[in-house]
């Protein structure tokens, strides 16, 4: 699919001024001790422009003082120890094939290239994804490439390459939702998974090595993030994942996870009982969420504030759980209902996008957006926690479901549990 990269350098390059370049590290896996390193993943942005998923490397793209545009990929040179050790430099003619760029050096040219760009071809500003969300991470290359700049190059301009990317990516093109549909696919066959082998007295690892196993079982290299494998009280920390507890008896099952394919995720969650009953009061909990969920779907549509979305829940929340005595009022939603009800969903699990916090309505909805739908509620004095997440994607004139095929009907889920 080398044409969608082309794709989008082409976009990107229409933001860039004229006398500018772009400039993205593909990042590298950090150690873990000693000589070994945890699991690569490429930076997200450099594989958006190039789809290549090797450590190391370097892309530049350009657009000189006549608008004239070049991209340029720098790779490894040919090691032979390096590659007995750890395999061969990716190619020249390896990285056309996927990327379908045309321009090629070596690591070791970079900064001699650039220097000559800055100076000889009047490049008066460097674009970088510059996103950094703790003083007390550390530095990306581009942070630390953006101090040298300044030292060597004060003259030029330094701007964030970040926002760009996140207004570029908001909308996917019809592959990148057919990446998200396939790790869906994944997803729903682990959760067939997980009912078909929950017992009450297993450890939630225990359950979670099912999930796992469908994963790896369907050629997915990683889940899209840790997964989150909560039974009865444990059900009520929005990002629990020691996931080491027994589930008991009459445990409801919080399971908040997802595949992802060619590095795009999905991220559904589904509750159920780990006996294969809801308890009344339980199917009375679990049914607002659902409707919740439902009402939020039969709103997405283009045209559709983002922060309209948890605006509607959150009314909805405070009318339904009045009624059953929970809540006096909406001052008290915050302590059963803490979070937003939706978030992009892409090359990153929590996918970049413009306004797109839960609040924000500076953010439309439209047409290629994939984002998702994800009530909850959280009782803790009852130890039952309850969240029910789909994938959807923005159409012309409405949604459409990616995860619809998971089930989550109260008598679905007893009924496929009780084969």
């Amino acid at each position: 699919m080398s044409e969608m990269y082309v794709n989008n350098r082409k976009n990107f390059e229409g933001l860039m001024k004229d006398g500018s370049m772009v400039i993205i590290f593909g990042g590298t896996a950090p150690v873990k001790r000693g000589d070994e390193f945890y699991q690569f993943a490429p930076q997200r942005n450099f594989f958006y422009m190039t789809g290549i998923e090797r450590p190391g490397l370097v892309f530049l793209q350009k657009k000189d003082m006549q608008s004239k545009a070049m991209s340029r990929l720098y790779i490894e040179r040919f090691d032979e120890l390096t590659a007995k050790w750890d395999g061969a430099a990716m190619s020249k003619e390896q990285a056309k094939e996927i990327s379908g760029l045309e321009s090629y050096a070596y690591l070791d040219e970079l900064y001699g290239h650039l220097a000559r760009m800055i100076v000889g071809e009047r490049i008066h500003t460097v674009y970088l994804d510059l996103e950094n969300r703790s003083f007390f991470a550390p530095n990306t290359p581009e942070l630390d490439f953006a101090e040298l700049l300044r030292k060597k190059f004060p003259a030029v301009t330094i701007e964030n390459a970040h926002p760009m990317f996140a207004g570029l990516r908001m909308i996917k093109s019809e592959y990148e939702v057919e990446n998200i549909t396939k790790a869906a696919k994944i997803t729903g066959e682990g959760f067939k998974a997980l009912l078909s082998n929950v017992r009450p007295g297993m450890k939630e690892y225990e359950l979670e090595a099912h999930l796992d196993y469908t994963y790896k079982k369907n050629g997915c290299k990683d889940r899209a993030f840790r997964t989150i494998m909560a039974g009865g009280k444990n059900a009520c920390v929005l990002h629990y994942s020691d996931n080491n507890c027994e589930i008991g008896e009459n445990d409801l099952v919080l399971v908040d996870f997802g595949a992802h394919w060619n590095w795009y995720s999905s991220d559904v969650s589904r509750t159920f009982p780990a006996s294969g009953k809801f308890t009344e009061r339980q199917k009375l909990l679990y049914n607002i969420v659902l409707e919740g969920n439902k009402l939020i779907l039969d709103m997405i549509k283009p045209g559709v504030a983002f922060g309209k979305l948890q605006e509607s829940l959150q009314a909805y929340y405070v009318t339904e759980l009045t009624k059953i005595g929970l809540i006096k009022d909406k001052s008290e939603l915050s302590k059963y209902y803490f979070h937003g009800v939706s978030h992009m969903l892409g090359l990153e699990t929590h996918d970049v996008g413009m306004g797109s916090t839960a609040g924000s309505n500076e953010l439309i909805l439209a047409p290629g957006m994939v984002l998702t739908v994800e009530p909850g509620l959280y009782i803790e004095e009852e130890s039952i926690g309850i969240r029910i997440e789909d994938n959807i994607v923005v159409t012309e004139t409405g949604c459409h479901n990616i995860t619809a095929d998971i089930i989550k009907e109260i008598d679905d889920i007893e009924a496929f549990m009780a084969k």
